[in-house]
């Protein structure tokens, strides 16, 4: 489902009342919502082998060990993953008490307390499991036990917390919460280790939803139903998570104006600054008339853009052919497509010195040397361009071979598996060139969310020496596999003889 199917539409009147109760649920969550484990005791001098047959029978993984130590009651937790431990003790498991192996040093969260707070508890102590309260008290009463599991499965439905804040935002303020909301949840289902294509996924929405009630609150009815809102580039394709620089756009109907639509387009952006979403360096943003038109002019823009000789028009057709629709009249954009690709039918070289873009840049000479090496790096060492060295060299080929055989997918990933099953792409570069382009936004997240910590922009730059062993190994395998498709892009555009 794309965001033109979604965003910026009212729900069907029938299952408002469905989507109502949803959103009240989710807005209301709270630790005890989540599935908890009804705890299950045991005493401290309980012996391993005894216990495990007892979890086995319960068909559990955990168990709440009551002790004593010096006259002091404690609480303490054995899981199966302490058996690794467990086993390696010099008493026999039939004679290992459990308090012997067992963590006394719990962490609680009041069953009262938001989700979110339970699972930041998880982050900040690396844990997998919770023990839940009846209260904030030390000695309250325990209720469960959450698991980093149930916890994550949780946060996953409920990331609509803040769709519902979006929905429900009258003012600037109001949106602003809701954008510091996104920026949370990202940072932390990031660090819970969920897949970048979910966060992307869920970002992506939560963007777009954004867009669309920011639009709303600034624009007039009569606006929104005669133009179409889009966002550009990698906040279309969904795959922004951060909050970079703004690509956006507008596309009136042909015959329609207003007379505070120059004003209406410099508050918008203005708007999305304060929300946190930058203003584009390049101006590619709906305050600039060239991003602001009838679709009549836009398809000569377009036209210019394939047969003229302008340097920056290919980027510019880049940049378009990632849209997506957030409000408005999506029929606008699906126009602008159509007229697209008739006219770029049996231009090869056009779509070979577009391609040429993905081969630009090249990797360092000893990139893969110093990658591979485990010995710390001179402080003076440059820095690495993930996004140079291998996301955009991904995004931008696949972007190009989209063009070149009709496909309309919104997103990176879908466009590599569309054309595998178009059979224009080998299957297995394919899924290597999705894994290697995940492995990458999940690196640069990392060190971006590490960046800002810090209290410094987010960026795609990466010194080798704060890269980890396992992050150096993962890169390596990546970058090889985007060199691969390098080599493709070269020999099915024919880039040495241009």
């Amino acid at each position: 489902m794309t965001h033109s199917d979604t965003a910026g539409n009212e729900p069907e009147p029938e299952r408002q009342p469905e989507r109502d109760r949803e959103m009240l649920s989710l807005v209301t969550a709270r630790v005890r919502d989540a599935q908890l484990r009804k705890p299950f005791y045991v005493d401290g001098h309980t012996d391993l082998v005894r216990l495990c047959r007892e979890l086995s029978e319960r068909g559990l993984t955990q168990a709440l060990v009551r002790d004593e130590q010096d006259g002091v009651s404690r609480l303490g937790i054995f899981t199966t993953t302490d058996l690794r431990d467990a086993l390696l003790h010099p008493l026999p498991p039939h004679q290992l008490a459990v308090r012997e192996v067992a963590r006394f040093e719990l962490v609680s969260v009041d069953a009262d307390a938001d989700l979110f707070e339970a699972l930041w508890l998880m982050v900040r102590h690396r844990l997998h499991r919770l023990v839940v309260r009846d209260g904030s008290a030390a000695d309250a009463p325990v209720i469960g036990v959450l698991g980093q599991l149930d916890l994550v499965s949780v946060v996953a439905r409920h990331s609509h917390i803040a769709a519902l804040q979006i929905g429900d935002a009258a003012t600037l303020p109001d949106l602003r919460a809701a954008a510091l909301h996104i920026d949370e949840m990202v940072a932390m289902l990031h660090g819970s280790g969920i897949h970048m294509p979910r966060i992307a996924r869920m970002v992506s929405e939560l963007n777009a939803r954004l867009f669309a009630r920011l639009w709303a609150l600034l624009a007039p009815p009569e606006v929104v139903a005669n133009t179409c809102l889009l966002v550009m580039g990698s906040e279309g394709r969904g795959e922004q998570i951060l909050k970079t620089d703004q690509d956006n756009a507008l596309l009136l109907r042909d015959g329609f104006s207003h007379p505070g639509l120059e004003a209406l387009a410099a508050d918008f952006i203005s708007a999305l600054v304060t929300l946190g979403y930058p203003r584009c360096p390049g101006n590619i943003m709906l305050s600039n008339p060239l991003w602001r038109q009838p679709i009549s002019a836009f398809r000569q823009t377009l036209r210019g853009w394939v047969y003229g000789s302008a340097d920056d028009g290919p980027m510019h057709l880049a940049i378009f052919f990632d849209a997506a629709c957030v409000a408005g009249d999506a029929d606008l954009l699906q126009q602008a497509r159509a007229y697209l690709g008739q006219i770029l039918v049996e231009q090869d070289t056009y779509l070979a010195r577009f391609a040429a873009a993905a081969d630009q840049f090249q990797e360092p000479g000893n990139w893969f040397t110093r990658l591979a090496s485990l010995v710390p790096h001179h402080r003076d060492e440059p820095p690495l361009d993930l996004k140079k060295l291998g996301i955009f060299p991904i995004v931008h080929g696949v972007r190009a071979m989209a063009l070149q055989h009709g496909v309309h997918e919104p997103g990176t990933a879908a466009r590599l598996l569309q054309l595998a099953a178009l059979h224009k792409l080998d299957d297995t570069l394919a899924r290597d060139l999705v894994d290697a382009l995940h492995l990458l936004m999940s690196v640069r997240l990392t060190h971006q969310l590490r960046q800002r910590a810090q209290g410094l922009p987010a960026s795609n730059l990466v010194l080798p020496s704060a890269l980890s062993t396992l992050e150096r190994e993962s890169l390596d395998d990546a970058l090889a596999i985007v060199k691969r498709f390098r080599v493709l892009l070269r020999l099915q555009f024919n880039l040495d003889n241009l």
